[in-house]
C-alpha cells in the first residue's frame, strides 16, 4: 500500500498538477478522521512519510497497530484522492481563468441552458448569458465562438466563468489582436463607445508621429478593420483621431456628420452642436445612436440644432 500510494500521488502531480503535499496532506487528514470515529479518540494523529510512504499514527503518544489502519487506509485513500483531485483541478482552473479576466478565449458551443450558451474551453465550461450575447448572433452547437472572460468565480465545487460578447473590452482586445501597433502600445486606445451588435465608435492616438493611427487601425484596403467587423458579425465601427481639444474630439465622433460651430458649456460638460439643415438626421443618427455613442466617446452632453433652430 505505502510504495503504490507514493506512486499514485506522484502519478496525480504529473498528470493533474496538483501539489504533492497537498494530496499527502489530505490524506493523512482523512485517515485521522476515519481513525478517530473507529477509536473514539479526538487525540489521533496520522503522518505520512514523504520519502517512503510509511503511515504511522498515534493515539495521543500510543502508536496505533499498523495493520488495523491499513484497512482504514485503504478504505479512505481513495475518496480523499478523488475530493482532492476536484478541489485542486477546480483551483488550478480558477487561478488559469482569474489571470485571464478581460482576455478574449475561443471555445466551441456545447449547448443552450434557458437563454444562455455553455462554451466549451477545453479544460471547462464557460456561460455566456443571454445579457452578453450580441442581439441577432444565432450560434448552434459545435459553432466556434470567440469571447471575453468578464468574470470568474467559484460557487462550491465548481468554477463558474461568465463570458460577454457585448463588453467594450472586446472590441480593444480584437484591435490588439489585428493591429500590432495597438499590441505594441504604439497606438493607444483612449476611448470607446459600443452598442453591442450595431455599432461602435472607438478614439485613437499614436505616440509616433510617422504612424497614422487612423490608418493603421484600418489596415490596407481595410483589412483590418474588416477581421474586426466580421468577427462581430457586421457591427459598424467608427474610428476616430483622439484629440485633447474638446470641440475637435466632438467633430471627429459625431463624423460623419458636418459641423458648423461647437459652443462649450464646461461648467456643466455640455456642447450645443450646430449643423446644416441636411446633416441634422445624420448628425443624430438612427433613433439618436450617433449622437449617443459620440457623447459617450467624448464624455460631454451633446445637444444637436440646426442653424436653423439656433
Amino acid at each position: 500500500m505505502n510504495g503504490e500510494l507514493l506512486r499514485l500521488v506522484d502519478a496525480i502531480h504529473r498528470d493533474k498538477n496538483i501539489d504533492r503535499d497537498i494530496l499527502l496532506e489530505g490524506i493523512e487528514q482523512a485517515l485521522a478522521s476515519a481513525a478517530r470515529k473507529v477509536y473514539g479518540s479526538e487525540e489521533i494523529t496520522v503522518t505520512i512519510d514523504r520519502e517512503t510512504g510509511d503511515i504511522s499514527a498515534l493515539d495521543g503518544d500510543t502508536p496505533i497497530d499498523p495493520v488495523s489502519l491499513g484497512r482504514i487506509a485503504a478504505q479512505t485513500a481513495k475518496q480523499v484522492m478523488i475530493q482532492k483531485i476536484r478541489e485542486a483541478e477546480r483551483d488550478v482552473i480558477f487561478e488559469e481563468y482569474q489571470d485571464r479576466k478581460g482576455q478574449l478565449v475561443t471555445g466551441t458551443v456545447q449547448r443552450f441552458e434557458g437563454g444562455s450558451l455553455i462554451v466549451n474551453l477545453g479544460k471547462t465550461e464557460g456561460i455566456l448569458p443571454r445579457g452578453e450575447q450580441i442581439p441577432g448572433e444565432v450560434y448552434q452547437p459545435g459553432d466556434r465562438i470567440r469571447v471575453l472572460v468578464l468574470d470568474v468565480r467559484k460557487v462550491g465545487p465548481r468554477v463558474k466563468i461568465i463570458l460577454s460578447r457585448t463588453h467594450p473590452d472586446l472590441i480593444r482586445r480584437l484591435f490588439e489582436l489585428e493591429v500590432p501597433e495597438v499590441s505594441e502600445k504604439i497606438i493607444e486606445i483612449k476611448d470607446l463607445s459600443r452598442e453591442a451588435g450595431q455599432r461602435t465608435k472607438i478614439a485613437v492616438s499614436s505616440i509616433d508621429s510617422k504612424v497614422d493611427c487612423v490608418g493603421a487601425c484600418v489596415g490596407v484596403r481595410g483589412s483590418r478593420i474588416k477581421n474586426i467587423v466580421d468577427e462581430l458579425n457586421g457591427e459598424k465601427i467608427d474610428i476616430v483621431r483622439w484629440n485633447e481639444s474638446p470641440e475637435v474630439l466632438i467633430m471627429a465622433a459625431l463624423k460623419p456628420a458636418e459641423i458648423s460651430s461647437i459652443d462649450l458649456d464646461p461648467e456643466n460638460m455640455r456642447a450645443r452642436v450646430i449643423v446644416p439643415e441636411d446633416q441634422l438626421s445624420l448628425a443624430i443618427g438612427k433613433k439618436g445612436q450617433n449622437v449617443r455613442l459620440a457623447s459617450k466617446l467624448s464624455s460631454w452632453e451633446l445637444d444637436i440644432v440646426s442653424e436653423a433652430e439656433a
